[in-house]
């Protein structure tokens, strides 16, 4: 079986699921909030995504207005796979759900167009789904099993 949706009872796999996420020693709402902040060095404009009066659509939404940092692009993959680490590993609800999704493969299908983490209408690279599931794996793999 499948997981294409990160929504219902899936919805905790969504980067707008609302979980205290750290980045750089500072504490966002969402892997969403995180994420978009992780776009740009200037600490002024981080700030305003660690509020929790700004919702992960409007943080997306701020993410496009930012002055992006030079090596984003070449970046961007590392800083997702830290945030997702930090969301599953630091709350253990969260780490019980996750695991719980293995061996399910991963697609964070969606709607709006996203063939970069996503697949929409059949298309794109689902690198969201793919870190999840790597992140996964490696959880399990260094999970120390009792005698």
């Amino acid at each position: 079986m499948d997981i294409t949706s990160f929504s219902g009872e899936y919805r905790f796999l969504s980067n707008f699921y609302p979980c205290i996420v750290e980045l750089d020693g500072e504490e966002y709402p969402s892997v969403e909030h995180a994420y978009q902040a992780a776009k740009t060095l200037d600490l002024n404009q981080r700030w305003a995504f660690q509020f929790t009066n700004v919702t992960a659509g409007l943080a997306k939404r701020m993410g496009r207005e930012l002055v992006m940092r030079p090596d984003w692009e070449q970046v961007k993959i590392e800083v997702m796979r830290k945030l997702l680490e930090h969301k599953f590993c630091s709350d253990q609800s969260l780490f019980s759900q996750f695991l719980n999704t293995h061996p399910f493969y991963l697609v964070e299908g969606n709607n709006w167009g996203d063939t970069f983490w996503g697949v929409c209408n059949g298309k794109g690279k689902n690198h969201l789904g793919l870190l999840l599931m790597d992140i996964r794996q490696d959880l399990i793999n260094h999970m120390s099993i009792p005698e």
